[in-house]
């Protein structure tokens, strides 16, 4: 991600350094276009995010030449974000379902499920020889399970939406390591795969109007959602 000295940033537009009005400016159009995108989606009109901020559309638009370029700023910095909370679990729990479980809350309790980039939100569904050919398209998590092993890899489409490969693709490897060392240890179910982890991302982070209502929502259906991963020895 590359950006300026005082907080400009090479968005297609400029990248000298920001007046201070400018800059406050644009700290309250991507507050507001994480609020919008988490609330309605990627599909929210930038007139939305204008309003949100108190700004003009004009305004978004200058720093932001299209929808497209915004929703790819705010991606890349989710995918980044998303990363470093993986990370921060593997490398601090020794535990693996700990470390794993730390992800998905410290997740979840930020709110990332609802601005998790598009380019990591779509699975193809396999196909009951495992082939992975079904053609049944899941719109969570977007990569594409790999023949015979469950596993994903990015898919490259859509790339005007989502973040760059590079940051999904890091986003996907840490992940992965926490579901593999989670699964090793057989405290995860063995057919839970990254796509899964991610859906679970997605699902519990839901928007409610009152805050305190939201929280406890998401921590109950985390709750759930994780004893539906973890594994049970089986009952003779």
């Amino acid at each position: 991600m590359s950006t300026a000295a005082g907080g400009g940033r090479a968005d297609g537009a400029r990248t000298t350094p920001l007046r201070v009005d400018a800059q406050r400016n644009l700290e309250h159009v991507l507050r507001a276009a994480r609020e919008v995108f988490g609330e309605l989606g990627y599909g929210a009109p930038m007139e939305d995010v204008a309003r949100r901020a108190r700004v003009g559309v004009g305004t978004v638009y200058r720093r932001f030449p299209s929808k497209d370029v915004l929703v790819r700023r705010i991606a890349e910095e989710e995918t980044a974000r998303l990363t470093e909370q993986a990370r921060a679990a593997l490398g601090q729990e020794d535990e693996p379902w700990s470390a794993l479980s730390r992800f998905l809350r410290t997740s979840v309790a930020s709110g990332a499920g609802r601005l998790l980039p598009p380019q990591v939100l779509r699975v193809r569904s396999a196909g009951s020889d495992g082939s992975g050919a079904s053609g049944e398209e899941a719109r969570v998590p977007q990569q594409r399970v790999q023949p015979g092993n469950g596993e994903l890899r990015l898919v490259p489409d859509e790339p005007s939406l989502g973040a760059d490969d590079a940051g999904a693709g890091a986003l996907l490897d840490v992940v992965g390591q926490l579901v593999e060392r989670a699964r090793a240890a057989g405290e995860l179910r063995a057919d839970v795969s990254v796509a899964d982890v991610l859906l679970v991302i997605a699902t519990a982070a839901p928007s409610l109007p009152d805050a305190a209502q939201q929280a406890a929502a998401s921590a109950r259906l985390l709750d759930i959602l994780l004893e539906g991963l973890r594994s049970r020895p089986v009952s003779l």
